[in-house]
């Protein structure tokens, strides 16, 4: 009988209840021996292939769980150890690879940047021209065994591919790619040996730059290296994956010599869909269509899924299609089981990463013994979902005329920056270099205990108020002693910069487990937009106030801007996500209004995720990049002259979407720039930009207090294409995971530096101006 398989293509690591984050803050703290954390994490790791195996899929991803990133796992397979960790070669430690990933006090942690346009951070594989990769250890082969061993199952390895992970990497010369890919590749071949021989059937090899644009040596390269590879095992079968996005050069992508090509026909709204009917598939391949998406946590239209493959299946054989997720599903919590608290209606139109594997598998039933075997599925499916389509919440008739109104109009601040750089000058007498800190303060485990106490009811709303205002009046003499100029209240009534917003305004909704990974052990919650967005009273107004009650200096506002707040939710599909954002910048608009009125006139709208969202394709950017604009403009350019408004941003590619950043009109930007400084600085050398700007001048997602010298080095290099008037002296992004000495220490170290370079600029000498 022919039969159609199900797959996943990768599966979150973290655990239903974040129990590998709290595992490897226990290692890392010396809580538990490195025995004791690698026990753990087998537990989960094989109590997960189980429960995959157990929803009946039939490929099984081995090696898609990491102890960390899994771009740091292959770059330490193959040997790509920084010089700086003098790493004399073999095996390499547990140690030595979370110093890569995190630093430690002789030396920096490596570059971590967004998983294309993803909220995933990977840590940057650091590779000279001269560079001789090696095979330190085959990682797959003992997670392929330990299945095989214990749980009887034929996993599917998964492996980051060798081009994809060459143009993911940094350091070394253009020039020198194929040269280091020539390198790289037969050790390849020995992981698929090595499998082959272990009993592997399939192999999943990640190729997502194919979703970017390809140039003809490209994919000429392309073929040479899967030429090499398929030659270079006799039986085990690679299913080359891309997603994300669809593929560009679709004929060549699934003409390449492997067994099986899997496709996104979620994301690649339909182009990858149009070149199947067009062109047709190899029959000699397999196709593994992802038509479950692996980025949102909406139950699928299983009607309209069927539909989809029914159309799939008229271009590609019954015994050759796979049914499998977009993506991996790193990207959404693990299970709605567990989510007791939630409305019904929008908790059964949910679906996380186990609900879409028994989408998968229904799927895969019904095309294999007949749609009328999964016909209550469909219906209970489309019943759940039009229940929500038809609740009020999706209906507010007030919020969408708000809406309308603005559809013809342009926002936009009066006064030219120029002329508000002067009033600023004038209203806050701010120093030159003046110092400050990007948002969020350590939130200890105290702070962290008062909040869960505040929730379960056990702290009254009095109680749990003056808790919060003894922190800020805390750190407000705390950051007075160590002589910032502009202060921060240190949100610590906040659990998280976008799930705080969300719980203050219509049309979100939360869960209780509903955790991804976002770095290392950094997991966040995203809030769930699932109705109109809209803002009935003020958001920040009362921890603001009360910390510029305590000093004369000024204190920012802390907003969440709209982009950001969208591309870290998981959000509604039933209307265009621009119609979400202008909501949400309306309610933000709101805000602002509240702050200003309550002589709050610096306030910082922070867009850390604008640049993530960036489409994959060129051609769909220009018209995302205006809509974030928009946005930005809509929630900020109704404010005062007075009013400086601030923005921060995390560092990926800045000179590429420099004139969007202008276009913000924000008064002060701030870059998460530390661990790519100098790459960031030429982009001003290229690219002239004129508003306040902070570049980061130290990493504060490593425990590593920087010392005076390093960040001397830092603001000297910036000035010299940057202005002395419009530089500001900053941490590269938010204080909230560090602690309190570390941070203590590390901001006396700033302050320091930016007072002595202050001195050596007067108004005849404005230095080192580009």
């Amino acid at each position: 009988m022919t039969k159609v398989l199900s797959s996943t293509i990768g599966y979150p690591r973290i655990g239903e209840k974040r129990e590998w984050k709290k595992a490897l803050e226990q290692f890392w703290n010396g809580n538990i021996t490195e025995s004791e954390f690698l026990s753990e994490m087998e537990t989960l790791r094989t109590n997960d292939l189980q429960k995959q195996q157990d929803i009946g899929s039939d490929l099984i991803p081995i090696g898609d769980f990491s102890l960390y990133d899994h771009v740091l796992d292959t770059a330490v397979m193959f040997g790509f150890i920084p010089n700086r960790f003098k790493h004399k070669g073999g095996e390499v430690p547990i140690d030595l690879y979370f110093d890569i990933a995190r630093g430690n006090h002789e030396a920096v942690a490596s570059e971590m940047t967004k998983w294309f346009n993803t909220n995933y951070h990977y840590i940057v594989p650091e590779i000279d021209s001269d560079a001789q990769p090696t095979l330190t250890e085959n990682r797959l082969l003992p997670y392929f065994l330990e299945a095989k061993e214990k749980l009887g199952i034929i996993g599917k390895p998964v492996i980051l591919g060798p081009v994809s992970f060459l143009k993911l990497a940094k350091g070394y010369e253009q020039k020198d790619f194929k040269k280091l890919l020539k390198r790289l590749v037969p050790l390849y071949i020995q992981v698929l040996y090595e499998l082959e021989r272990a009993g592997a059937e399939w192999v999943q090899v990640d190729e997502p730059i194919l979703t970017t644009p390809m140039t003809k040596d490209d994919l000429h390269l392309f073929r040479e290296v899967y030429d090499s590879m398929q030659n270079g095992v006799s039986s085990v079968k690679i299913l080359l994956q891309t997603y994300f996005e669809s593929v560009d050069h679709y004929q060549e992508v699934v003409s390449l010599p492997v067994a099986g090509i899997g496709l996104d026909f979620v994301h690649d709204q339909g182009a990858n869909l149009e070149s199947l009917k067009k062109h047709g598939f190899p029959k000699d391949k397999y196709l593994a269509a992802g038509v479950i998406n692996g980025r949102n946590i909406w139950s699928e239209d299983l009607d309209t899924k069927y539909a989809q493959l029914e159309n799939i299946l008229s271009k590609v054989e019954k015994d050759r299609l796979i049914v499998q997720p977009s993506c991996s599903l790193l990207h959404v919590p693990v299970t709605v089981t567990t989510e007791e608290d939630l409305d019904p209606v929008i908790k059964n139109a949910l679906s996380f990463a186990d609900q879409k594997l028994e989408e998968a598998t229904v799927l895969t039933e019904g095309l294999n013994h007949g749609r009328h075997t999964i016909e209550k599925h469909i219906e209970e499916r489309t019943r759940c979902i039009e229940l929500l389509w038809k609740s009020s919440s999706r209906n507010l008739e007030d919020v969408q005329k708000e809406v309308e109104l603005w559809k013809d109009i342009e926002p936009k601040r009066p006064t030219h920056y120029s002329s508000r750089q002067k009033i600023h000058q004038d209203y806050f007498e701010l120093p030159l270099l003046p110092t400050t800190t990007i948002g969020s303060l350590p939130q200890t485990k105290e702070i962290r205990q008062a909040r869960l106490k505040w929730r379960r009811g056990e702290w009254s709303d009095e109680y749990y108020q003056s808790f919060i205002e003894d922190n800020i009046s805390e750190w407000i003499k705390r950051q007075e002693e160590i002589g910032l100029d502009v202060l921060i209240h240190g949100e610590f009534e906040r659990n998280d910069m976008v799930e705080f917003f969300g719980e203050k305004l219509d049309g979100f909704a939360f869960t209780r487990y509903g955790w991804v990974q976002s770095y290392g052990s950094r997991c966040v919650k995203p809030p769930v937009i699932y109705g109109d967005v809209s803002l009935t009273e003020p958001m920040t107004v009362k921890e603001i106030t009360y910390a510029q009650s305590l000093t004369k200096k000024p204190v920012k506002g802390m907003l969440t801007g709209p982009i950001t707040i969208l591309n870290w939710s998981f959000v509604r599909e039933d209307i265009s996500k621009f119609e979400v954002t202008k909501q949400i910048a309306l309610a933000l608009q709101k805000e602002i209004s509240f702050l200003e009125e309550n002589n709050i006139n610096m306030i910082q709208v922070d867009e850390p995720a604008l640049r993530e969202g960036l489409p994959i394709k060129v051609e769909k950017q220009k018209e995302y990049l205006e809509e974030a604009v928009y946005a930005f403009k809509l929630a900020t350019s109704s404010v005062q002259d007075e009013t400086q408004i601030h923005t921060h941003m995390c560092y990926s590619e800045f000179g590429e979407i420099m004139d969007t950043i202008d276009q913000l009109d924000a008064d002060v930007i701030s870059i998460e720039a530390a661990r790519s400084h100098g790459e960031l600085i030429s982009d001003f050398e290229e690219k002239s930009y004129e508003k306040g700007i902070g570049l980061g001048v130290y990493d504060i997602h490593s425990p590593r207090v920087p010392g005076v010298e390093e960040m001397e080095s830092n603001i000297l290099r910036a000035l010299k294409v940057l202005h002395p008037r419009q530089f500001w002296v900053n941490p590269d992004c938010g204080l909230k995971t560090r602690g309190i000495n570390e941070t203590t220490d590390a901001l006396r170290n700033m302050v320091k530096v930016a007072r002595q370079i202050r001195e050596k600029i007067n108004d005849e000498v404005l230095i080192i101006k580009k």
